[in-house]
């Protein structure tokens, strides 16, 4: 059962990515917000949600409330709850990337530096464009949104050099969280900046193979 669960999301995944490619609304108000309920079910049947799993639980849980809100007619209303569902789900990765929490070292704040140097020209460039397209009221939201974001990928990677975690688990959230936050970059970019040729699929392909990889290697480290 909790294999079938596992290709249904990936069934479902592949059914999204196919509406966004040929426009089908209607299939999306399935397909996207069935992606996370199935991972949802894969991920209690599998690992449980104890310990470490309740948090990467409710992260797909909000993941799943933050599509819903961006399916939602008129998006200028509910953009912003779907960012502060996000932004949850975000937070609710850390807390379970960082039990037990991850050690202060040379060789973490090397890794803490990678990722802002990564990460933080993108947000400049998205921060600018707000005031420009009439949206100063959001320059906040999305400057914490950046920094949670930033967090998260943080925590994530520092994983590989965590000797408390297996390697392939670590390998799986690691890459995981960088698809997760591409998504996020993108969706900015595409929504604040400039459109992206295919930027929608972009978007929702590197989403769920990020969720996906995040909870499978949770679950090969934490489950029972």
């Amino acid at each position: 059962m909790e294999n079938f669960l596992l290709v249904l999301t990936f069934l479902c995944a592949a059914v999204e990515w196919l509406a966004v490619a040929k426009g089908w609304r209607k299939v999306e108000y399935l397909a996207k917000p069935g992606v996370m309920a199935f991972l949802f079910g894969w991920l209690w049947l599998t690992g449980g949600l104890g310990g470490p799993l309740l948090w990467f639980g409710l992260a797909v849980l909000l993941s799943m409330a933050g599509d819903i809100f961006l399916l939602l007619k008129n998006e200028h209303r509910w953009f912003p709850f779907g960012l502060g569902a996000f932004l949850l789900a975000h937070i609710a990765y850390i807390a379970g990337l960082n039990l037990p929490p991850a050690p202060l070292n040379t060789l973490t704040l090397g890794i803490a530096l990678f990722v802002g140097m990564t990460v933080f020209p993108l947000i400049r460039r998205i921060l600018r464009s707000l005031p420009k397209k009439g949206l100063r009221r959001l320059v906040e939201p999305v400057r914490y949104y950046s920094a949670t974001i930033s967090l998260m990928l943080f925590s994530a990677l520092v994983t590989l050099f965590r000797v408390d975690w297996l390697d392939t688990p670590a390998y799986l959230v690691s890459l995981g969280a960088v698809l997760f936050v591409t998504s996020d970059m993108i969706l900015a970019w595409n929504k604040f900046v400039r459109p992206i040729r295919r930027g929608r699929l972009a978007l929702m392909v590197t989403y769920h193979l990020g969720q996906i990889l995040l909870v499978m290697g949770a679950v090969g480290q934490f489950g029972m």
